[in-house]
C-alpha cells in the first residue's frame, strides 16, 4: 500500500504494520491506511498465509517481520494485530525492536495455549451469548452478523471478493514464546464487538495483561466500520509514546 509523510509534528512518518485477522487479507485495513496517512503516519498492511496449511505460527511471523524489516523503521514501528493477528503481533515484537505493539479486539494467548484452546480458556462463547441475551438477540445467531452489524453494506459487500480460508494449523501450536515481550503494549477494544464483548476484552487483558482497555467506536471489525475513529485512537496512542531513538522505550 504507498505511505506518504507528513509535517509539522515530532511524530510525523509513524510507520505501523497492520496484522489482520483470521483469513490473513491486508484488504481488511483499506480503510484505516489512508486515514493513518492523512494524519501523518505511514502503513503497511500485510497478507498473512492464512490459506497455506504449511503455514505456522513461525510462518505468519516471519512475513509480518519480513514487511516489518522492509519499512526500515529503525525500531520506531508500531505493530497493530487484529484479531488471530494477537497471535502473531507480540511474536514480531519478540523478532524486532518495535515501538509500541497494539492488540485490536485481538486473541491475547498465554505461553504454552494453542489458539484452538484459548476459547474455552477465556469463555469466548459463554460472553458471546451473555452479551446477545443482553441485547435481545438470539444466543445462537448467525456469527456473520456479529461481524458485519455495524460495517457499511457496500463495504461488506466488497469484502466478498477479498474472503480468505483459513487453515486450522497456526490454531493447533502452543503458543511460542516463553513470556509476553517486552515492550510497551496497549489494548484497543471496540465498544460494540458483539465477538469478543467489550467485559471480555476488559477481563483477559486484567488477568493475561494486567492492564486495562482502551475504547474505541464500532464493532469487532472496526477499521472497516470506523477507520476514522480507530485511526484517531492510533494517533492519540503515538502521540503519548516516545521514539526508540529519542530514548522511548
Amino acid at each position: 500500500m504507498s505511505s506518504r509523510t507528513g509535517a509539522g509534528r515530532e511524530d510525523v512518518g509513524t510507520p505501523f504494520l497492520l496484522l489482520p485477522g483470521a483469513g490473513g487479507r491486508a484488504w481488511y485495513w483499506h480503510r484505516l491506511v489512508p486515514e493513518l496517512e492523512r494524519r501523518g503516519h505511514r502503513a503497511v498492511a500485510v497478507d498473512l498465509p492464512a490459506d497455506d496449511d504449511a503455514a505456522g505460527l513461525a510462518d505468519y511471523a516471519a512475513v509480518a517481520t519480513a514487511a516489518l524489516d522492509d519499512l526500515g523503521a529503525d525500531g520506531d514501528t508500531v505493530v497493530v494485530g487484529q484479531s488471530m493477528g494477537g497471535l502473531t503481533a507480540p511474536l514480531v515484537a519478540a523478532r524486532r525492536p518495535v515501538r509500541l505493539l497494539v492488540l485490536l479486539n485481538a486473541m491475547v494467548p498465554r505461553p504454552g495455549e494453542t489458539g484452538g484452546d484459548w476459547w474455552d480458556a477465556v469463555g469466548q462463547a459463554a460472553a458471546r451469548a451473555e452479551l446477545a441475551r443482553e441485547q435481545g438477540r438470539p444466543e445462537d445467531g448467525d456469527v456473520e452478523a456479529d461481524f458485519s452489524h455495524d460495517v457499511p453494506p457496500e463495504v461488506w459487500a466488497a469484502g466478498a471478493e477479498h474472503a480468505g480460508d483459513q487453515s486450522g494449523t497456526p490454531f493447533g501450536e502452543p503458543w511460542p514464546l516463553a513470556a509476553w515481550p517486552d515492550v510497551p503494549t496497549r489494548v484497543l477494544a471496540g465498544r460494540d464487538d458483539r465477538f469478543f464483548p467489550l467485559a471480555l476484552q476488559r477481563r483477559v487483558a486484567r488477568e493475561r495483561l494486567d492492564l486495562e482497555v482502551d475504547e474505541v467506536p464500532g464493532g469487532h471489525l472496526c477499521a472497516l466500520s470506523r477507520p476514522d475513529a480507530l485511526a484517531g485512537a492510533l494517533d492519540a496512542i503515538v502521540a503519548q509514546t516516545s521514539p526508540r531513538h529519542a530514548g522511548g522505550t
